[in-house]
């Protein structure tokens, strides 16, 4: 104990960063924990497709939808989806709607304006696309 307080006594800018870094896991675990919106995994997703007849939405750009996407999925344009329009996706709006980008990262803001807008049931797919090919699952091309 006495080598903890010489080190914070010595060093108080690194004790208040760890400090910091300690907070902010904290805070991103009890967000995490406490969210509408749950991040999932390919297989989770996969049940949710089969289970609970999920609806995957893309929300990336045309092009890379048409080079490679999960079988079924729904295109959302990314512009309209930035600006919280999901006119199109009313018909879905009390089944479970997995959003998927490149990375995961997009998809989350989305998914919470999704939640607002009166979207029962919206999860991310952890990782985006980038998961899922990793898991080495199959994508469908074209149109």
């Amino acid at each position: 104990m006495d080598q903890y307080i010489e080190f914070i006594s010595n060093h108080p800018v690194l004790s208040i960063i760890w400090l910091a870094l300690v907070a902010m896991l904290i805070s991103s675990w009890f967000k995490s924990k406490f969210s509408a919106i749950r991040q999932i995994n390919p297989q989770q997703l996969t049940l949710l497709i089969n289970r609970d007849d999920g609806q995957v939405v893309d929300i990336r750009s045309q092009k890379e939808f048409n080079s490679g996407r999960i079988a079924g999925a729904t295109h959302l344009n990314p512009e309209k989806a930035k600006q919280s329009d999901f006119s199109s996706l009313e018909k879905f709006k009390t089944k479970p709607i997995i959003l998927v980008c490149t990375t995961g990262m997009t998809a989350s803001g989305i998914a919470t304006a999704m939640h607002k807008a009166g979207f029962e049931r919206v999860y991310v797919l952890a990782g985006g696309m980038g998961a899922w090919q990793s898991a080495s699952l199959p994508t469908t091309t074209g149109r």
